[in-house]
C-alpha cells in the first residue's frame, strides 16, 4: 500500500520563497493558501523568518488526506539541506530569545495563544482534513493549543522560577535556556503535542526546529504561519518538513541542544542511539499498551463507556487509548463486558471528518491501517466483533470498524505486547483485584491505567502498585491536564514529564552562591599568610 505521505522523484528544483515580515502579505498567503487547497500547491519551510522552498529538494511530499484518498492537500519539498540551514538559522534565534526579558517572553507566548484561539477553525479544520480527525475532535486539539500557552505563561514559568536556597543567605538557583531544541512531532495529535514542546522552549529562551510528522504536513505549516503572525522573531521558531531522514539527521545535529520528541519506542530508541555521546537533552514520549481495571464494584454502565471512548476516540489513535480491558470477576463478567462494549462499538459513527455528528474518522494513513490490519491479525484470541473496511459515503479512505477480542488464556503474543494504534480491544478477565493489577503491568509500557471502582480505599491500592505515569480513576485513560505533569515510565517514556513540567527540561539549573565584595582578612583559610603590597 502508498502511504499519503509518498515521495515524489528525487532532483526536483524550487524556486519559491515567500517571506512573512509584512503581516498585509501573511493574510493574502492565507487566502491564497484556502484557495489553493486541494490543488497541490507547492509549499514550504519556514527558516530564519522566511517561507522558502528547498534550491535543490530531495524529494516532496505529496500530502493526501486519509478522508478520501482523492484529496490533494499539498506537495511539500524537503532537502537534507535544509536541516542546517534551520539550525543555523535557530543559533540566531536563541541568541535573540535569551536577550528578551522572562516577562517579555512570556507576554511572546501570551500572544502566540492569542493568534492560535483566533485562528481556532482553521486549525481545526487542517488536523481533521490532514489525519482524518472528526472536526469536533480536531477543535478540542485546537483550542488545547491555546490553552497551553496561558498554562505556560502563568503557571509553567514558575517551576523555572529563580529561588532562594533555604537557610542559606546568598545562596539560590537559576534557570538558564539550553540553546536550540528540535522538536519531532507526531501524526496523532499533529499541533497539540509539539505545540506543548514549542511554547514551554520559547517561554525559557530556547529557539526551535519543528520537524513534524510527514502525515501531517499541511498542519504543521498552518501552525507555523500562527507563530509568525504572533511576532516569533526570526530563527527563534523554524519548520523543516520531511520524512523520517530529516528528522534523523536533525535528532543528531551538533548545533542542537535537545531533541523533544513523540512517537514510537522503536525511533525513540534510535534517537537515543544517534545522539550517545553527545550532550544534549533527550525528552522521549512513546506510546503505551494502556489498561483500564474494572473492579466488581464498579458501575458497569459508567465503566463501559469509559472503555468505549478510551479504545475508539481517535479511531484508537493516541498513546494513551486503552488498548487492554481487565475485568476482576469470574470469566462470564468479563464476557459481558465484551459483549456490551462491541454493541456500543457497533453503534458508533464513522465517517468523513467533516461530517456532522461522526465519532470516529479514518485511520490517518494508508500505511497505519495497513500496520493495524497486520497488527489485529496476529491474534489467537476470540472475535467478539471484527474489524471491517468502510467505504462511508462510497468514500475510498483508510476507514475501519472498531474491533473487540476477549483474550481467555494470556500468551504473549506480539498482539498482546505491542502498541496497535489503532481501534481494537482486548478483554482479559481477572479472579481478584492483585491478579488484575498484575496483568495491568504485564507489559514492557507504562504510560496511561485507569481503575473503576466506587471505592477510594480500592483505587488508592491500584494507585501504588500500576506502573504508570497516568493513573486516572473513574475516568477514561485518555486526555490529560496541562496543568499536571504527562509521561510515562518503561518503554513509555524516559522519565522527563511533559504538561506542566515541560519547562523544566527546557531550561538548565545554575547553582548561585554569592560572597563579600572585599577581602575580609579575618576569615583566611589556615595556613594562608596575607601580605598586603
Amino acid at each position: 500500500m502508498l502511504d499519503p505521505a509518498r515521495k515524489r522523484d528525487q532532483g526536483v528544483h524550487f524556486d519559491r520563497e515567500h517571506r512573512c515580515d509584512d503581516q498585509r502579505q501573511y493574510r493574502g498567503d492565507q487566502r491564497r493558501l484556502h484557495e489553493d487547497l486541494g490543488h497541490g500547491r507547492v509549499r514550504m519551510d519556514l527558516i530564519g523568518g522566511t517561507f522558502a522552498n528547498p534550491r535543490h529538494a530531495d524529494g516532496a511530499i505529496e500530502d493526501i488526506s486519509p478522508a478520501d484518498l482523492q484529496h490533494v492537500i499539498g506537495n511539500f519539498p524537503w532537502a537534507l539541506s535544509q536541516v542546517d540551514d534551520a539550525v543555523a538559522a535557530a543559533r540566531e534565534g536563541a541568541r535573540a530569545m535569551s536577550r528578551m526579558s522572562p516577562s517579555e517572553r512570556a507576554d511572546l507566548v501570551r500572544r502566540i495563544g492569542g493568534v492560535l484561539k483566533a485562528r481556532e477553525d482553521e486549525l481545526a479544520r487542517a488536523i481533521a482534513v490532514d489525519i482524518g480527525k472528526p472536526l469536533w475532535e480536531a477543535r478540542t486539539e485546537a483550542q488545547a493549543c491555546a490553552a497551553k500557552a496561558t498554562i505556560t505563561a502563568d503557571d509553567g514559568l514558575r517551576l523555572v522560577a529563580p529561588f532562594p536556597a533555604p537557610g542559606q543567605p546568598g545562596a539560590e538557583c537559576r534557570f538558564r535556556p539550553l540553546g536550540v531544541l528540535a522538536v519531532l512531532g507526531p501524526f496523532n495529535f499533529p499541533v497539540h503535542l509539539p505545540n506543548g514542546h514549542v511554547l514551554p522552549a520559547l517561554a525559557c529562551g530556547n529557539s526551535v526546529v519543528f520537524k513534524p510528522s510527514e502525515v501531517a504536513p499541511h498542519a504543521a505549516e498552518v501552525y507555523a504561519r500562527c507563530l509568525v503572525e504572533a511576532g516569533v522573531p526570526a530563527g527563534a521558531f523554524n519548520l523543516v518538513q520531511g520524512p523520517g531522514p530529516v528528522g534523523a539527521k536533525l535528532a543528531a545535529h551538533p548545533g542542537v541542544d535537545g531533541v523533544l520528541f513523540t512517537g514510537s519506542w522503536s525511533v525513540g530508541l534510535a534517537i537515543e542511539r544517534a545522539t550517545h555521546g553527545q550532550t544534549k537533552i533527550l525528552a522521549l514520549e512513546m506510546g503505551g499498551k494502556n489498561a483500564a481495571l474494572v473492579l466488581r464494584d464498579a458501575d458497569l454502565d459508567k465503566a463501559a463507556y469509559d472503555v468505549l471512548f478510551s479504545a475508539f476516540v481517535s479511531a484508537g489513535q493516541r498513546c494513551t487509548a486503552a488498548s487492554r480491558l481487565i475485568v476482576e470477576g469470574p470469566p462470564e463478567r468479563a464476557d459481558a463486558m465484551a459483549r456490551r462494549i462491541a454493541k456500543l462499538a457497533e453503534g458508533l459513527t464513522i465517517g468523513h471528518p467533516l461530517d456532522a455528528g461522526v465519532f470516529m474518522g479514518p485511520l490517518a494513513s494508508e500505511t497505519a491501517l495497513a500496520r493495524f490490519e497486520t497488527g489485529i491479525s496476529l491474534t489467537r484470541a476470540e472475535t467478539v466483533l471484527a474489524s471491517q473496511r468502510l467505504s462511508p459515503r462510497g468514500l475510498r479512505g483508510c476507514y475501519v470498524s472498531p474491533s473487540v477480542h476477549r483474550v481467555r488464556r494470556p500468551d504473549g503474543t506480539a498482539y498482546e505486547r505491542e502498541e496497535l494504534f489503532g481501534p481494537d480491544l482486548a478483554v482479559f478477565d481477572a479472579p481478584d483485584e492483585d491478579a488484575a493489577v498484575a496483568f495491568a503491568n504485564a507489559t514492557e509500557y507504562g504510560l496511561a491505567a485507569s481503575v473503576h471502582t466506587k471505592s477510594r480505599e480500592a483505587f488508592e491500592r491500584c494507585l501504588s502498585r500500576i506502573e504508570c505515569g497516568v493513573v486516572n480513576w473513574n475516568a477514561p485513560t485518555v486526555g490529560a491536564s496541562g496543568r499536571l505533569p504527562f509521561g510515562g515510565l518503561k518503554r513509555s517514556g524516559n522519565h522527563r514529564p511533559a504538561g506542566l513540567h515541560s519547562t523544566l527540561y527546557c531550561t538548565a539549573p545554575v547553582a548561585v552562591m554569592s560572597g563579600e565584595a572585599a577581602l575580609d582578612r579575618g576569615r583566611l583559610a589556615p595556613g594562608v599568610a596575607w601580605v598586603d603590597e
